[in-house]
């Protein structure tokens, strides 16, 4: 282990590790008996528990480590996104909410079947398993790599496969009997671990800054002369390209798609929005959380633009030069709050950002468990048993969805596994592609979905060749590929939100030209 944790470390881990056993125990100690208790929670889950599952859901500790990084760099523009999220909400709450609701799905992708038949569902459902095992996978990764560098003092191989089999196993352990209910109870309380450790490391900075608040906000509105201010919420230019993701245009475009996909389309996140009493109550749930998830954010935020106070201002902290910041871990790149964590953050709250990293890590594997188990039970295993006639009750998808959740925590173990090994002899970006991978099957979930709500066309034909056509088509825009596939002077590098924007108007084109089962027979 390694040697820079304190004693007041260590006992911050030994609560941690207490308060996980005692709550895995009491949010397990009821076991789920029927599909519908196991999936969904009986449809009782308390609607405030509801947003603070979504709101963890969203979050990981890829946000966590890299978030900070977004106010070092940047500005407050990343809140703005939540225009985009607003929108989405809204838009989710009218016209898919309610539907699944009223159809009494298990998961989204169920929606698919009543309007155009059972190929559509399974092929949507395993759209969105491969592009989760990738990404969930990839954030499992981070984690590890976060947890072996503060535990262990170094990434290793053996260091970061035992991490990211602890993590695996820990999140496997804490929702195996009690399913996604035990899933929401556990975010509610990995939710409050992170927050408390991202305002800590608030406290210890503010601390060592010797300058007031006053003096510190009006240096970040005016870093240096004629700088632009790292207090901007709000930006208009018309930058197409990476580094314009955060405009309004993209913001009220790109990301509304984005979050209409998250929140509707991603079993992940959609899932906990189907435990509520009724669809208005899911409706409520998904609203709270877009207002939950602004604070959370400007504390990640602040966290990086304190930082750049520490390390970029050496007059406001009374240095004569700005500090040397390597932000490299034994040949890995490191974010500056990870280089923050790893050489200066006191006693104690090292502790409790250690644990808050491994917090984020359980919630998000916990959801991926959950809602991939649930993809695999009730869009493919339970459709394969009634294709053959096979009669068995109800509690055998209970145990089914177990094995399903074990299934999952071992590829996604796998995944991270890759990732490192990948990152270590490689030099194709796997993980880039592997972070992204969900925002491909986006564009192809988006163009499925618009048709079966918005027309009368679509095929199981044409759904399939839309997921391809959505997926393949934001592939081929990554930098990556575009390096790869053109000569210098005809390169061109678009931001992700037009990536899916192009993507989901491909996808819904191509979707539409299928015919839908009644004009075939008309």
């Amino acid at each position: 282990m390694s040697a820079n944790y304190a004693f007041l470390d260590w006992l911050v881990f030994a609560s941690y590790g207490a308060i996980l056993l005692l709550s895995g125990w009491w949010f397990n100690r009821k076991r789920a008996n029927s599909s519908q208790d196991f999936f969904l929670g009986g449809n009782s889950m308390p609607t405030w528990m509801v947003a603070i599952s979504v709101l963890a859901t969203s979050q990981s500790a890829a946000t966590f480590i890299g978030g900070p990084d977004q106010g070092y760099q940047g500005d407050f523009s990343y809140i703005a996104t939540n225009i985009g999220a607003f929108i989405a909400a809204f838009i989710v709450s009218a016209f898919l909410i309610p539907k699944f609701y009223q159809q009494k799905v298990f998961t989204v992708y169920e929606l698919l079947e009543k309007r155009i038949g059972p190929k559509a569902k399974r092929r949507s459902g395993m759209m969105y398993l491969f592009g989760r095992v990738f990404a969930s996978g990839a954030r499992l990764y981070m984690a590890a790599i976060a947890v072996a560098m503060i535990l262990y003092g170094n990434i290793d191989a053996d260091s970061v496969v035992i991490a990211t089999l602890v993590l695996a196993l820990a999140g496997l352990l804490y929702t195996f009997l009690g399913g996604i209910r035990s899933v929401i109870y556990s975010d509610v309380l990995q939710s409050i671990v992170y927050v408390s450790a991202a305002i800590a490391v608030i406290w210890c900075l503010l601390s060592v800054i010797p300058a007031d608040f006053s003096t510190i906000i009006a240096t970040l509105n005016e870093p240096s002369p004629g700088a632009d201010s790292k207090l901007a919420l709000f930006k208009f230019d018309l930058d197409f390209g990476p580094s314009g993701v955060f405009n309004m245009a993209s913001v009220l475009t790109g990301f509304v798609l984005l979050n209409i996909a998250a929140f509707g389309l991603d079993q992940d996140m959609t899932q906990r929005l189907l435990t509520c009493k009724s669809p208005k109550e899911g409706s409520k749930a998904l609203l709270l959380s877009v207002v939950m998830v602004i604070p959370v954010m400007a504390i990640f935020i602040f966290i990086g633009l304190l930082l750049y106070i520490v390390y970029q201002q050496p007059a406001l902290m009374n240095s004569e030069a700005g500090q040397t910041v390597v932000q490299e871990f034994n040949g890995e790149k490191i974010t500056i709050f990870m280089y923050y964590v790893l050489n200066e953050v006191p006693a104690g709250v090292k502790g409790l950002v250690s644990v808050g990293i491994i917090a984020a890590a359980i919630s998000t594997l916990n959801s991926g468990l959950s809602s991939m188990s649930s993809v695999i039970v009730q869009d493919i295993y339970r459709p394969y048993l009634e294709k053959h006639n096979k009669q068995v009750n109800d509690h055998h998808f209970v145990k089914a969805g177990r094995v399903g959740m074990a299934l999952v925590s071992l590829a996604l173990a796998l995944m991270a596994i890759l990732c490192y090994f990948w990152q270590q002899y490689s030099d194709m970006p796997l993980l880039k592609f592997a972070l992204s991978v969900m925002v491909f099957s986006y564009s192809g979930l988006l163009g499925v979905y618009f048709t079966t709500l918005f027309t009368k066309r679509g095929s199981e034909g044409s759904v399939l060749a839309a997921l391809i056509a959505g997926f393949m088509v934001t592939l081929l825009m990554q930098p990556y590929m575009i390096d790869w596939l053109l000569p210098e002077s005809m390169r061109f590098y678009l931001g992700f939100t037009w990536q899916l924007c192009i993507g989901t108007l491909l996808a819904t084109i191509v979707c539409c030209l299928g015919k839908a089962a009644h004009e075939k027979s008309a």
